[in-house]
């Protein structure tokens, strides 16, 4: 459907930018086949209005003309549809070249290939520089693209989750805002509908088929930080600490975390540990190797979890 409809909206504009005279919708829906499909006079006008708006958000510039009889005609003239001559020092080009190497394994790949092949087109220098050390941003989950298109396209999303300390997955409803690679991991930040607030999505956890829902309800954020968002529910940046005993030579994560050990005996250590949002859920991944000392509410979160577990 993706596929059709960008085949539909690249039609549609060369349609207007390939005539020297404002063309009326009736003549749009005769001459673009994919219009052809559609019976009903609502559903084409609710279509090309989509599609108009779809160009004009992409950029082109579409002018609106009334003729005599009343009739509006639609025309998007070149010499303002024309690019500036495109001027990029050797370090613009060079960024722009490494980005496009840095998309290996996702739909992006082809895009970014093409669209170096344009700027050269344009007169823009690339060197092809090849390196023993070249960045990836690999994108092994299958949810990534249907996440990504849902994400461009301002659609909310339903899928199988399954939580850290969860045996089972449950179903969410999610309105995507921003995905955002961190530590090795694809997270997905957004509005959880079900839950009415702003959740953290790791795109590992994600079974099944992502599927589409309806337009955004909840208002999206000028600015979506993934990463300070992820890292506040895994206690980056806490501002107190959680007292923890562990079990000797054993949770490193959490050593590597930790602001203060203390050997207790020869089987435990005690830790002070970052806490914040999310903190219950990775201690109880550590099952028996860990016990809470403090505070209380941390220990019954992760008491809590470990009897969810235990009861399947």
């Amino acid at each position: 459907m993706a596929i059709a409809k960008a085949e539909r909206l690249m039609n549609l504009a060369l349609c207007l930018m390939n005539t020297r005279r404002p063309v009326s919708k009736r003549e749009l829906r005769a001459s673009i086949e994919a219009y052809h499909e559609v019976t009903s006079d609502d559903s084409f006008n609710r279509m090309f209005e989509r599609d108009k708006d779809d160009l004009r958000e992409l950029g082109l510039v579409i002018d609106t003309v009334e003729n005599l009889d009343g009739e509006f005609g639609y025309l998007a003239r070149r010499d303002r549809n024309r690019l500036p001559d495109i001027a990029l020092d050797p370090e613009e080009a060079a960024a722009l070249a490494l980005a496009a190497k840095v998309w290996q394994q996702a739909r992006l790949a082809e895009a970014a290939s093409g669209a170096l092949q344009k700027l050269r087109a344009a007169g823009v220098p690339f060197e092809d520089t090849h390196s023993a050390l070249e960045p990836r941003i690999p994108t092994p989950e299958p949810a990534f693209e249907a996440l990504m298109l849902a994400t461009r396209e301002r659609r909310a999303v339903a899928f199988d989750y399954r939580k850290a300390n969860a045996v089972r997955p449950e179903p969410r409803q999610v309105e995507p805002w921003a995905l955002e690679c961190w530590r090795g991991h694809w997270y997905l930040a957004g509005y959880d509908r079900d839950r009415g607030a702003v959740r953290v999505f790791r795109l590992s956890r994600i079974s099944g088929r992502v599927k589409a829902r309806g337009a955004f309800t909840a208002e999206v954020p000028a600015h979506v930080d993934v990463r300070e968002t992820v890292a506040r529910w895994a206690g980056e940046g806490a501002t107190t600490t959680a007292t923890i005993r562990l079990r000797r030579d054993s949770g490193y994560p959490l050593r590597a975390r930790a602001v203060a050990t203390t050997p207790v005996d020869a089987d435990w250590d005690e830790l002070e540990v970052p806490y914040g949002h999310g903190l219950d859920a990775w201690l109880a991944e550590f099952g028996p190797d860990v016990v809470v000392m403090a505070p209380q509410e941390l220990r019954t979160e992760v008491l809590d979890r470990l009897r969810a577990v235990a009861k399947g």
